[in-house]
């Protein structure tokens, strides 16, 4: 006779509080996971679109820069106004509104009938960046789990590659044609799912706890982790805030206890910038064409892949490590891959015909072999330091009661800093030459690496509270 087994009934619940634990981190990782995809698309996009916008309003080189740049200008607009939404009125509904307004952007650009009201639509998807770029890895590092927190936060950067990667292969699909307007306009359709998405998605329990609403943010917790004790997660959140009601005002950002995060948070913004990842990313299609890829295919399918296909894999290597090999090692190692690979590339373009001469229709050289080649090795180490590390320092190193609006300052520095990087990067190369532009950017890794060896601690493993503490304690210590 069969022996009959027993489910017994504390097994069972446990079984179900991990699914459903799991079902809701799932909606937490989804609401990353399409803010990032949206907009990695809208930075990859415009690649490949700027050819057919050229032609179609007839642009001169600077504003040229205008259409590429003003997404920059938009999101350093949305991530101050995404830090301050997100202290008053929550990161959920923050996320609805970047949603509505990467949709209304999309449309836009889509339906524009002149170059400056396509330069509104760049700036709307823009501010929808910049409110995401806030709201998104914020929600991911209140919502995750400590031994994961890091992964969770660098989903963001992944789905920001894969979005990346995605416009790239739009790009190749429609290279032949002039199909801009279906380029930039198809990024409407993530908008609206990224809006639904985070309607059904859970707000901050820790938001909620800086508004008092205790009561709504046990419900919360409760919903994503049930096997946890409630009350005494509550107390120790409560206990980090200090008992403060209100969110904190803008100067107290600048308060002496919190210099030091801010100064981390501030410097890793600019150091992502300066090191030329958007430039690379912005303007690949006429680096590679300077570089000796003639045709339009030809450059459409080594942008995709040696910049978009290599960016979403080695992303991964920073998923993996992020939590185990920690914060410090991935930055100070991806560093001097980027300035290495740099040099190369200055090098190698002192081999190249100068921007704007006419390229073989043979193919590329092996100085373009050895470009390609650089960049790959440029965007791998960007990929596992640089991209996801930094949202990931920076969403961890402020204390709750000020998180919202450092993260704001952070990431509004970050895109003031790309911004000066893509509006002047075509009129740098014809002022001083593609090579010393190289030279430029592997100059500022080097400093970067100095910088994060001399100021970046480790956070990996510690939960925010604890963080916050290591301040506190450095900030004494200092006097």
């Amino acid at each position: 006779m069969a022996k009959r087994i027993e489910v017994r009934p504390d097994t069972a619940a446990a079984a179900a509080s991990a699914d459903r634990m799991t079902r809701w981190l799932v909606v937490v990782l989804a609401v990353v996971i399409f803010a990032g995809g949206l907009f990695g698309y809208d930075q990859g996009v415009i690649s490949g679109a700027l050819a057919g916008i050229k032609d179609t309003f007839s642009l001169s080189v600077f504003m040229v820069q205008v259409v590429t740049s003003w997404v920059t200008l938009g999101a350093l607009v949305g991530s101050l106004a995404g830090g301050a939404m997100g202290d008053r009125i929550g990161r959920k509904r923050t996320l609805l509104i970047a949603g509505a307004l990467f949709a209304l952007g999309s449309l836009v650009q889509w339906l524009a009938p002149d170059a400056g009201i396509l330069v509104v639509g760049r700036f709307v998807v823009g501010v929808a960046v910049g409110v995401a770029a806030v709201a998104a890895p914020l929600y991911a590092s209140e919502l995750s789990p400590a031994n994961f927190r890091g992964r969770f936060i660098s989903s963001y950067q992944l789905a920001i590659t894969a979005g990346i990667f995605l416009a790239y292969l739009v790009n190749a699909q429609l290279s032949a044609s002039e199909s801009w307007r279906l380029m930039l306009g198809a990024a409407a359709v993530p908008g609206l799912a990224l809006f639904v998405i985070a309607l059904v998605a859970p707000e901050s329990p820790r938001w909620l706890m800086t508004k008092n609403r205790r009561a709504e943010a046990a419900v919360d917790i409760r919903k994503i982790y049930p096997q946890i004790d409630v009350e005494r997660q509550l107390d120790a959140i409560h206990s980090a805030l200090h008992e403060e009601e209100q969110a904190a005002p803008w100067s107290e950002i600048f308060a002496k206890e919190w210099r030091r995060p801010l100064v981390v948070a501030v410097g890793l913004a600019i150091f992502q910038q300066i090191t030329g990842i958007n430039a690379i990313i912005y303007y690949a299609n006429q680096i590679f064409a300077s570089a000796g890829f003639a045709t339009e295919a030809a450059r459409a399918a080594v942008t995709t892949w040696a910049i978009g296909g290599v960016n979403v894999l080695a992303t991964l290597i920073a998923i993996a490590f992020i939590d185990n090999m920690g914060r410090r090692k991935l930055l100070l190692t991806g560093l001097i891959g980027m300035g290495v690979s740099l040099t190369a590339v200055g090098v190698a373009f002192q081999f190249i015909a100068p921007s704007g001469a006419v390229v073989s229709a043979t193919g590329p050289t092996t100085a373009g072999i050895v470009t390609v080649v650089a960049l790959v090795v440029f965007i791998i180490s960007f990929a596992f330091s640089l991209g996801p590390v930094v949202w990931t320092v920076i969403n961890e190193v402020f204390p709750a009661r000020i998180r919202g609006r450092g993260v704001a300052l952070a990431t509004a520095v970050n895109w003031g800093s790309a911004y000066l990087v893509s509006q002047f990067f075509l009129s740098l190369v014809e002022g001083i030459g593609s090579s010393l532009t190289f030279f430029l950017f592997a100059m500022f890794c080097a400093a970067g690496w100095v910088w994060v060896y001399r100021i970046v601690p480790e956070t990996k493993r510690k939960s925010l509270e604890q963080i916050q503490a290591m301040w506190s304690e450095k900030a004494s210590s200092t006097g």
